[in-house]
């Protein structure tokens, strides 16, 4: 064999190795959903907020018990059901995908076939760490909002991002200065920058994320203006929910906004979205932050409650939900492990697309 036919020989059988071994892999190390999965792994119920959440883990051991992670998961879908008042889709799949280390990496929410998550998950996380989690209240939240084209996904990730740290205050897992401190630190990186467009034409990650997260903030402190604090965002949200939205379906998004503003007697979603969508918008966060009565000073989340706004600003302080309502260590007492079988049919794809963790997104404004 000539050199030159050895080296083509070696990448052809290179090649071909890498090839096979990627047609081997497990479909839970692929980019791919994870409906067929649970056809061949074992299956724990749990009900949560008048939802069944389907919970499967992919091979590998944890430090901790799977039951003490079941309860976690049904302790998130609690604070997501309590922040809409129901649990957003009555079914969920949920992917534990068991990886090295002790952190949550990433997860992803899917619409195609139905509610659907897969969440990365550490073999050697911790109770600490799974207490201190965001990402999935995160993906627990995409759940509750209809599937939109790519020019709209900062709405999508706009609302995860402002809600979670909103539902864990609720939930009494956050201190409400805490969330403060977010919003002042972070809704900065969604102002445009220099050449940027609109929210539906600039997809940066600042943008995507913290624009849309401004939005939410913006428009929840102009509905509880106008409304004399009787409303918030939350309401607005409540009512896409309650009339059907959910990854599940595809909704045109000023026909969401619509029915948020509907419910709250002022159109400020849509408003707000026209003058938005197509221009940069520039928001003085200093004068706004003022007239909130918010300030961090020495490293410390000062309120001023003689601030023209501050009333806005406590009534959408979110109220602890009553502990006896929460999920509770024994939540998932009732669940039982089952095989799935092919009488449980996946469900029929009905819409909805992934919405996916981003390496570098809002991670980087929490905790590591």
């Amino acid at each position: 064999m000539k050199p030159f036919e050895f080296v083509w020989f070696a990448f052809f059988i290179l090649f071909i190795a890498s090839t096979t071994a990627h047609a081997d892999e497990p479909m839970w190390e692929t980019r791919g959903m994870p409906y067929a999965i649970f056809e061949t792994l074992p299956v724990t119920h749990v009900n949560v907020g008048g939802a069944t959440l389907d919970i499967a883990f992919t091979p590998g051991n944890f430090d901790l018990p799977k039951t003490t992670i079941v309860n976690w998961i049904a302790a998130r879908a609690r604070m997501v059901a309590d922040y809409y008042g129901h649990f957003p889709v009555k079914k969920l799949q949920l992917l534990i995908i068991s990886t090295e280390g002790n952190g949550i990496p990433h997860g992803t929410s899917y619409g195609y076939g139905g509610g659907a998550i897969k969440l990365a998950l550490g073999r050697h996380v911790t109770q600490a760490r799974l207490d201190n989690d965001w990402v999935l209240v995160h993906e627990m939240v995409h759940l509750a909002f209809p599937s939109q084209v790519p020019a709209h996904l900062w709405i999508e990730e706009g609302i995860a991002t402002y809600v979670e740290p909103i539902a864990r205050t609720q939930a009494g897992q956050m201190n409400v200065t805490e969330v403060w401190r977010q919003l002042v630190d972070g809704i900065h990186k969604g102002l445009p920058n220099p050449g940027d467009e609109g929210l539906d034409n600039t997809h940066t990650w600042g943008r995507t994320y913290w624009g849309g997260a401004l939005f939410c903030l913006l428009a929840d402190i102009e509905i509880r203006r106008r409304t004399n604090n009787k409303y918030g965002l939350r309401d607005a949200l409540r009512a896409v929910t309650d009339a059907g939205g959910s990854i599940e379906e595809k909704w045109p998004l000023e026909e969401i906004l619509k029915i948020g503003d509907g419910a709250v007697g002022v159109p400020v979603l849509s408003e707000l979205y026209q003058s938005m969508k197509a221009m940069p918008v520039e928001t003085d966060l200093t004068s706004l932050w003022h007239k909130l009565g918010v300030a961090i000073k020495n490293g410390d989340v000062i309120f001023d409650d003689s601030a023209p706004l501050a009333g806005g600003r406590r009534r959408a302080r979110p109220a602890r939900v009553d502990a006896r309502k929460r999920a509770t260590p024994d939540a998932a007492a009732a669940a039982v492990d089952c095989p799935r079988t092919d009488a449980q049919a996946r469900p029929l794809a009905r819409g909805g697309r992934a919405r996916c963790r981003l390496p570098g997104d809002p991670a980087a404004r929490r905790r590591p």
